[in-house]
């Protein structure tokens, strides 16, 4: 079986002060650290223990800038035999479905018959380009997967769905599946493994090694932080005195 894995090399700022640049178009990531994104290393983790059980082979490939070979290096020395850095410096902005269109041309090349990718990156949370690469290549997909089982050229998946609950599907390989964290447990590369990935090559892609002409209509044109709201307020008194100041602001609010 072979396997493609789309990862992103994202900043991590859950705890971080982020802040945008001079420019206005990007953030300051003097002090950030990056990593894979969350949900993209356990899609990888998925696609490595698919290949274990199956054979095959893991393709691990990335829109990214230079510093993303570092990530697919990574993923690399975790399991993945081959990658592939596709150049975004050659693509200027981009947005979910101008990503989705690289890779998709990039992947309509290439032999595969499952193709994996997290279900959201956690610094655009576009939560769009899986989906988006599956329709671009004309194959079916499935989102937000918390299992999956192969057998007979089809791919059983379960997905969660809002409220709790979950939906069973049966989909015909090749497909496009993305995966939600926990499905399975990432494993951590070996200073063993990481010193052999460091020796392995990876293929570079630009926009003139593809067949498919790419729309460069995306354009970020600012990024700001969201303006602060009025803050809750709290109404305390009796039962009475509550009800009436709430009565009181719906009415002015003109709700009734």
């Amino acid at each position: 079986m072979n396997i493609i894995v789309c990862i992103k090399r994202v900043p991590q700022t859950a705890e971080a002060d982020v802040k945008v640049d001079s420019t206005g178009r990007d953030i300051i990531k003097d002090r950030l650290a990056f990593d894979m994104n969350e949900s993209d290393s356990y899609a990888l983790e998925e696609g490595i223990l698919l290949k274990e059980k199956y054979g095959g082979t893991v393709t691990v490939i990335s829109l990214g800038y230079p510093e993303t070979e570092d990530t697919l290096r990574i993923a690399m020395a975790k399991g993945g035999d081959t990658a592939i850095r596709i150049k975004q410096e050659e693509f200027g902005d981009v947005d979910g479905y101008k990503t989705a269109k690289i890779l998709s041309a990039v992947i309509k090349d290439l032999n595969y018959d499952l193709i994996l990718t997290g279900c959201m990156a956690s610094d655009d949370a576009y939560s769009m380009v899986g989906q988006t690469l599956a329709e671009l290549l004309g194959i079916p997909h499935a989102t937000l997967v918390t299992k999956l089982e192969i057998s007979d050229k089809k791919v059983q998946v379960h997905r969660e769905l809002e409220g709790g609950l979950l939906e069973h599907l049966e989909l015909s390989l090749p497909a496009v599946i993305t995966i939600q964290t926990g499905i399975n447990t990432p494993r951590f590369a070996s200073l063993i493994a990481i010193r052999r990935a460091a020796s392995k090559e990876i293929k570079m892609i630009g926009k003139g090694d593809l067949s498919t002409d790419i729309d460069t209509n995306a354009t970020l044109e600012e990024l700001f932080l969201p303006p602060v709201g009025k803050r809750a307020e709290i109404i305390i008194g009796s039962a009475d005195e509550v009800a009436t100041k709430i009565a009181g602001i719906i009415k002015e609010k003109g709700l009734l």
